[in-house]
């Protein structure tokens, strides 16, 4: 089924995509394949993933806490948990500063309930998006450092605050900076007493890619297992995976190494929600880990996306009070708070994306290799999504720009191959403020320098995108027949999960396939087909979201010759359930 959160998405330009597969040695997964008893599909899917040891194998199959990684190993870690510690003993009022994404507000939720099961005293303060925007205020400093608070760590945030960083250490307080994001250069680095971040120079942290609530997690897990190493890891430990595997699905990193370690055993722990905000916020999403267990999609698209709208649409504060109260009453008044704000933003989306939709279709967007387009008054918290949803609607880059009383607020998404903060850096002198990667970008600056930040993207990516390029290729990870498909391989491949990035829910290539009977819309946007293969002529049903136009675009008719990516799915109907297609792309064949 597609994602209940998830904005039913225009067609695409009908555009053939390129299909890339992998280079595989077949001699290496022939041997994996003998050596740890696995298909030889499953060991080809594997070796990409890393793994090219049956030992490997085994604890990728059966992620247990025995993987989480030492936390001392983190550089700043010990004098990080010496300086906690003593606050904790002296009495001192610690102040956590988030951020008012997922990420941000779950990292503020463990290090917060960590400190205070170990005596301490907490506040916390999550920036207002509108108002104070992303990162460390200097005045939110004063103001806490003449209420006496004199230890400040930072969750998901810091590492280039470089300003309040200093304004910290005149102010006489010390400095914990908890963070993930790449620093901005090699050696430099805020003031702090501290900084743990396994991408800063010289840190030898196996796990480079933990999101920022990731390494906030480290850090109570040092705490933690300091004062009772026993109760940590039984009792306290599992319980904190739940709330980072929502983090760490939500900030869509790699799910490889100790991310998929933490968000295998959190999915788990997530079928027993004990806190009353998590299940009120789950009574919200009509999710009922009673009933089939959760998986990575129902976090991204049914728990993340309420979480975020508190920060998107108002003020993200609330999230942590939610998953802190014990307060029954007071849950479901909050989690009914975010349910709201969800709609809100769902609707704030669609009215932007109908305006973008209309606009869409003239020729200067049309012909352009990036789309940059503004509007007034749109909505700063959800133009970033809106952004991703025009790459998806054109298979192009995207930057959406919001203006409101002479300032311009944007954010940019990008396509495989073309580094969006390199354009962007490439006209440094238009912004006030910049930052990002190569996928997504946001940035500031007076509105009227839009349109020469327009001619110049624009100009820029019509240099560095080829017309194959647009689009964006389609990665797949496998030939796999149709006839070759069977319940036993289907139980292997959802040992693979959880999915996401770095671990990709496999995209497999069938060719020659035959279309065996009528096309069947359904709603005026999505069809079913019926697609044959083999000798025996194996039918599966193959299912396509948003696939009406594209499949009426291709004009198939009975027995029409097909290749076909797609993905593997189970329908659990009990009348006509089994396996079947979900479609991620299609092709004609020769004849």
């Amino acid at each position: 089924m597609t994602p209940s959160d998830a904005l039913p998405a225009p067609a695409r330009s009908n555009r053939p995509r390129r299909w890339l597969l992998p280079q595989t040695d077949s001699a290496q997964a022939a041997s994996l394949a003998h050596e740890a008893r696995l298909p030889l599909l499953i060991a080809e899917l594997l070796l990409a993933r890393g793994v090219s040891s049956a030992a490997q194998a085994a604890s990728f199959f059966a992620p247990s806490l025995d993987h989480l990684l030492d936390p001392y190993s983190m550089l700043g870690m010990a004098q990080a948990v010496e300086r906690i510690e003593q606050a904790i003993a002296l009495g001192e009022t610690i102040l956590i500063y988030g951020d008012y994404d997922v990420d941000g507000t779950t990292a503020t939720v463990l290090l917060k309930t960590a400190v205070e099961r170990l005596g301490g005293t907490v506040r916390f303060h999550v920036p207002h998006r509108l108002r104070e925007g992303y990162g460390m205020q200097s005045e939110i400093l004063a103001s806490a450092a003449a209420e006496g608070v004199r230890l400040v760590i930072s969750v998901d945030t810091g590492i280039r605050a470089f300003a309040a960083a200093d304004a910290a250490a005149e102010l006489g307080l010390d400095l914990i900076v908890t963070d993930h994001h790449l620093p901005e250069a090699a050696q430099d680095l805020p003031r702090a007493l501290a900084v743990l971040n396994p991408n800063q120079p010289g840190c030898p942290y196996a796990c480079k890619f933990l999101c920022g609530a990731g390494v906030a997690f480290k850090l109570s897990q040092a705490l933690l297992e300091k004062r009772d190493p026993e109760r940590a890891r039984t009792k306290i430990l599992p319980s904190f995976l739940k709330m980072l595997a929502i983090a760490t699905v939500a900030d869509a990193v790699p799910l490889l190494g100790e991310n998929r370690t933490i968000v295998s055993i959190g999915l788990e722990e997530l079928r027993r929600p004990v806190g009353s905000g998590l299940r009120a916020l789950m009574q919200e999403a009509q999710l009922d880990p009673a009933r089939r267990s959760l998986t990575a999609t129902d976090v991204a698209f049914r728990l993340a996306p309420r979480i975020n709208a508190a920060g998107r649409m108002d003020i993200a504060s609330e999230v942590i009070e939610l998953f802190t109260t014990r307060d029954v009453a007071r849950a479901k008044e909050l989690a009914a708070r975010l349910e709201k704000l969800n709609s809100e933003r769902r609707e704030t989306e669609a009215a932007i994306l109908a305006d973008v939709a209309t606009r869409l279709v003239a020729p200067e967007f049309a012909a352009a290799r990036c789309i940059v387009m503004d509007g007034d008054g749109w909505h700063r918290g959800v133009i970033g999504i809106i952004a991703s949803r025009i790459v998806d609607l054109t298979g192009k880059p995207a930057v959406v720009i919001s203006r409101e009383n002479g300032e311009a607020h944007g954010s940019g998404r990008s396509i495989d191959g073309y580094h969006l903060l390199d354009a962007i850096e490439s006209c440094a002198g238009l912004f006030t403020r910049f930052g990002g990667h190569a996928h997504a970008v946001g940035f500031s600056l007076p509105s009227d320098r839009v349109p020469e930040l327009r001619a110049h993207l624009v100009d820029h990516a019509r240099s560095r995108i080829a017309d194959e390029d647009l689009g964006g290729p389609l990665t797949c990870h496998a030939e796999l027949p149709l006839d070759h498909i069977t319940p036993a391989l289907f139980s292997w491949l959802r040992r693979l999960e959880p999915f996401g990035m770095g671990n990709e829910e496999p995209v497999f290539v069938a060719r020659n396939v035959r279309l065996a009977g009528p096309v069947r819309t359904l709603k005026e946007k999505h069809v079913r087909l019926n697609l044959a293969q083999g000798p025996r002529g194996t039918q599966y049903k193959a299912l396509g979201w948003n696939w009406a136009e594209r499949v009426a675009a291709l004009d198939l008719h009975q027995d029409q010759p097909l290749h076909i990516a797609y993905r593997l799915r189970e329908n659990e109907h009990p009348e006509y359930g089994g396996l079947e297609l979900e479609i991620a792309d299609l092709q004609k064949s020769a004849p």
